[in-house]
């Protein structure tokens, strides 16, 4: 089913997130698949539907600063810095994870990774499906991004129970994501935030990016 974006399309999808079913939506970036990131079966949808491998954590979204703590055991004071200077925005931040949350979704990692993002719009219906929903690309591992819904309904034509069709995509690149679960900040993927910005911001703050 495909819905365009509405009041009546955020109802329901936030009853189907929580019936444990899936959703495509656009996100500040690409069209996502989201999920409960609690619903340990409904990820698992997730990574049969996109045929992806055991090993990669799935990135979320948060609709509002007040659910990082939801998902991330302590947040660091360097992550504290980070978020108040690039959230609401294109970067996803990777965390030491909760314990409690599913293997599932930080493949065994122990870390999370988190992004507010910067559209009124995609925060809405992550606040009305319960604060948080997963955010991986609505596509096949290994190919391209889907830009629009009918992208995503050529590549998944079951298996996902709602589209919400909220336009065409007009970002080119995905979101940058900065690991900083360990002792030194990790540029995991550059994206829409420059290394040079996030250099720049992390000798400021007396870090080095590796």
């Amino acid at each position: 089913m495909i819905l365009s974006q509405s009041t009546q399309a955020l109802e329901y999808a936030a009853r189907t997130i929580s019936n444990g079913g899936l959703i495509a939506f656009r996100t500040d970036t690409f069209y996502g698949l989201g999920a409960d990131p609690l619903s340990r079966l409904a990820i698992r949808r997730i990574r049969q539907l996109k045929c992806r491998e055991e090993t990669k954590p799935i990135i979320l979204l948060v609709s509002d600063y007040d659910k990082v703590a939801h998902f991330i055991r302590k947040p660091s004071e360097l992550f504290l810095s980070i978020a108040n200077r690039y959230w609401p925005g294109p970067l996803t931040l990777v965390s030491n994870a909760r314990p409690e949350l599913p293997e599932e979704l930080t493949a065994g990692s122990g870390t999370i990774g988190l992004r507010l993002p910067d559209d009124d719009d995609v925060r809405s219906l992550v606040r009305a499906c319960g604060g948080a929903l997963t955010a991986t690309s609505a596509n096949l591992s290994g190919d391209l991004p889907a830009r629009t819904a009918t992208d995503v309904e050529a590549y998944f034509p079951s298996g996902i129970d709602l589209i919400i069709d909220d336009g065409e995509v007009t970002v080119l690149q995905p979101s940058t994501v900065l690991d900083l679960s360990g002792p030194e900040p990790r540029l995991i993927r550059e994206g829409a935030i420059s290394r040079k910005g996030l250099h720049e911001t992390l000798r400021e703050l007396g870090m080095a990016l590796t």
